[in-house]
């Protein structure tokens, strides 16, 4: 847990339920919330692939900030064909998601 909500404290969100020791922890940033749930391997049922995206002013200090935060962005900002400038990283568990801005409508 702790390295999670580390991950999320350098990317600008912070603790408004639990902390780093908790099981289960909020962390806002503007009007986004991210829940995180600390369970066991026997607890989990179905696994499946989900993409969580955050809209930024600015993709591209987003991702500088990331990296000087010591972050590990898995491409650089690109701009994509359905309208959005956008760049993916993932969380310590594996979690996929998005920081973009809409270029065009």
């Amino acid at each position: 847990m702790a390295e999670s909500v580390g991950f999320y404290r350098a990317l600008g969100f912070f603790e408004t339920f639990g902390d780093s020791s908790s099981a289960f922890v909020t962390l806002e940033s503007g009007s986004c919330f991210v829940n995180l749930w600390l369970v066991g391997e026997e607890e989990i049922s179905p696994r499946w692939w989900g993409r969580v995206i955050f809209h930024v002013d600015d993709v591209d200090e987003f991702y500088k900030r990331a990296i000087a935060a010591g972050l590990s962005p898995t491409a650089e900002p690109k701009d994509a064909p359905w309208g959005e400038r956008f760049f993916p990283i993932s969380d310590p568990s594996g979690h996929d998601l998005s920081f973009a801005k809409r270029i065009r409508d």
